[in-house]
Parts: C-alpha cells; structure tokens; sequence
C-alpha cells in the first residue's frame, strides 16, 4: 500500500487517480480476454492457424495496451492536450498514406501493413481529435474573438472526409455524433444545428445513393434480403443463449459466425453465458458513460468538460452501435466493441481514450485549491 505522506509520482497517482473508471477499464479488458477463449478458436481454425492463435495475439495486445492506458493516465490536462495533438497529426498523415499505400480489405482502405501487424490509423486519430475539438471548443468560449468553433468545424471536415474516402461510414457516423455532442455542449447555436442537421441527412442519403456498400447493407436491413448469414447467426446465437447461456465451451451456433471475436463476441457471450451477463457487460459501460458525464457536468475548466464528456460518449456510442448490429436493430457496420473484441489497433487506441479519461478525471486538491483562492480575491485562474 503506498502511503499518503509520500511525494513521489507514484503516489500522487494512487491517491489522485479515479478508482472506479480504473476499476471499469480494466474488468472490461478481463471479460475481452475471457471471451477472446470462447470466440476466436473457430475462426483461428477455419483460417487453418492454431486454435489460440488469435487468442496468443490478443494477449500480446493486451499488454502494452494497458501499459499506454497506465502511462497516459500520468499525464496533466495540459500534457494530455499536447499528446493529444502530436497523435492527431501523425494519425491524419497515417489515413491520408492509408488512401494509397494501404492495404485494402473488402473495398476499403484503412490499414497499414508494418510486417506481421496490421494499424488501423483512424482508430488512433478518434480520442485525439476529441481532446483537441474540446480544447478548441474551451478557447473559443472563454476567448471568443479566437475562432475555436470554426476552427473544430474545418478539422471535423477534414476527418469526415478522409473517413468517406477510405470509405468508413460507420467510423464517419461515430465521430460526427461525438463531435455534434460537444459542439452542444459548447453552446452550439441553433442556426448551426439546423445547418449540421441538413449536412448529416445530405451526406447519409449520398453514401446511400453513390457507395454501393452502404445501400446493399441498408436494403439488406430494411427488407432482410439478400446475405444475411452472419447478422441471422448471431441472432440465433443470442435466442439461443437465453438467460444463463449454454455455459463455457458449449456454444455451437458461435463457430458459424465468420466474424464471432471481433464485431460479433457480444452474441458469442449471450449464448455461452446467457442475457444476464450481457446486461451487466452493458451496466459497466452505461456506468462508465454516466460517470464521466457527471464529472463533466461538475468541472469548470470547460476544455477537461469537454474532453470528459467527449470521450465518454465515443466508448458509448460505439459499444451502442456494435451492440444494436448483435441485435439486428442496426446496420452491420464493422465496429469493435470496446476493449472486448479482438483487434490490436482498437484495443490500444482504445487504450489511449481511457487513459486520457484517467488523467483528466484525477483529483488535483493544490489546483482546485490555489483556484479557489484565486476566486475569492478577484482573480480569474487561466483555462487550462
């Protein structure tokens, strides 16, 4: 136990850090673990790879992705800004090299290959580019000669339009719901909701009008013709489930999902292990979402309020998303769900959004204090 008397940084971040989200965080990177055993041997075996080899690999991402988490949490407000940055940067250079050197999959082109790995730079570019809307979004509100919002709109096209070019639509979607929040909170006028609405309701009906991928997975939704194989698999995993499941290892209907460890383990878990315990794997992010609202709704540095809020709403809205595919009330869109599917890119990247959410959620008695005072003699502190 490290005491409180001690100064080191170690013991800073013991008493300071928030033990709850850390406690969240990490009891979802167990459940992934965990069901990375129930889902990804059937697909390792179809592949003609060893039966734990996506399993072996999952643990090998497993661990420097909680080494990021970790050191990122050291991190202060200000340190997590300039991190923030040089990630978005490098990140935006990644998916501009991905348009034409990269691998493509199924039509698209997301992915760098560097040897053996595969990196997918928009999942890296999505928790920098909320921590930098948010901070441009704080500048604008307490400066508003400086143009943060104009300037949060400009870079919000930039990654919406290299997220359609790969093409990403669901990445696209996600994003653009994360940015159309903090831009709310922000204080967005309603000229420019009724202005971003027109866009969003425009840009879906042209994906589904120009991208053949998008409309032949929107029809399939709609009308449920056409190959539905995977998304009627999965439903028939969940049914069949029930409450308590089949128990560990006793799933059959899994093996027959092509994508059962990656964006279908949420019905991988409802047939071994029943409907109960996807409840409680939707409490824990239902927690972890409502947690850092609360927080945010306390703050007043407005670019933390920002970014806390932010961040929480893009784990949310993603493991929405990827749950809503499981269950058929969504579009099949090729989303993760968060620190539980198989995928190193998104499991690092994720990683790192929690590891922002840890440092910009720890306790910092000195300032709050040194503010306080600062309050009470007329003085206003600077932003962040």
């Amino acid at each position: 136990m490290v005491s409180r008397a001690e100064r080191g940084a170690l013991a800073d971040w013991f008493w300071t850090i928030d033990r709850f989200f850390l406690a969240a965080f990490i009891l979802l990177m167990g459940l992934g673990f965990m069901l990375s055993f129930a889902a990804s041997p059937a697909v390792a075996e179809r592949l003609g790879l060893d039966s734990f080899h996506f399993v072996k690999r999952h643990a090998m991402f497993l661990l420097p992705a909680i080494a990021v988490m970790f050191g990122i949490s050291f991190l202060s407000p200000r340190q997590v800004r300039r991190a923030a940055m040089i990630l978005l940067v490098v990140s935006l250079a990644a998916m501009v090299l991905a348009l034409f050197f990269g691998v493509e999959v199924k039509g698209s082109r997301r992915w760098i290959s560097i040897g053996s790995f595969s990196i997918q730079p928009s999942e890296f570019m999505k928790p920098a580019f909320v921590v930098i809307c948010a901070w441009l979004f704080a500048e604008h509100a307490r400066q508003p000669e400086i143009p943060g919002n104009l300037f949060a709109i400009i870079l919000f096209g930039i990654v919406a339009a290299l997220l359609v070019a790969q093409p990403d639509l669901g990445q696209t979607i996600l994003t653009a719901a994360v940015w159309g929040g903090m831009f709310f909170m922000a204080g967005m006028p309603w000229l420019w909701i009724i202005i971003l609405g027109g866009a969003g309701v425009g840009g879906l009906l042209t994906a589904y009008t120009f991208l053949p991928h998008v409309a032949a997975r929107i029809d399939k939704f709609m009308t449920g013709e056409g190959d539905t194989f995977q998304m009627d698999t999965a439903r028939e995993a969940i049914i069949r489930g029930d409450w308590f499941g089949q128990g560990p290892g006793e799933g059959t209907v899994k093996r027959i999902i092509p994508d059962s460890h990656t964006d279908f383990i949420f019905s991988v878990a409802a047939e071994e292990f029943g409907i109960i315990f996807c409840m409680v794997i939707v409490l824990i992010f239902a927690f972890v979402v409502m947690r850092g609202l609360n927080h945010a709704f306390k703050e007043r540095n407005d670019f933390t309020r920002f970014a806390v809020a932010g961040l929480v709403l893009q784990l949310g809205i993603q493991s929405m998303i990827n749950i809503g595919v499981n269950l058929e009330l969504l579009p099949a869109k090729g989303m993760t769900l968060p620190l539980i599917s198989y995928g190193g890119s998104s499991m690092i990247a994720i990683c790192v959004t929690a590891g922002f959410v840890l440092a910009l959620t720890r306790h910092r008695p000195e300032k709050r204090a040194s503010e306080r005072s600062l309050f009470r003699g007329g003085i206003v502190a600077p932003a962040e």
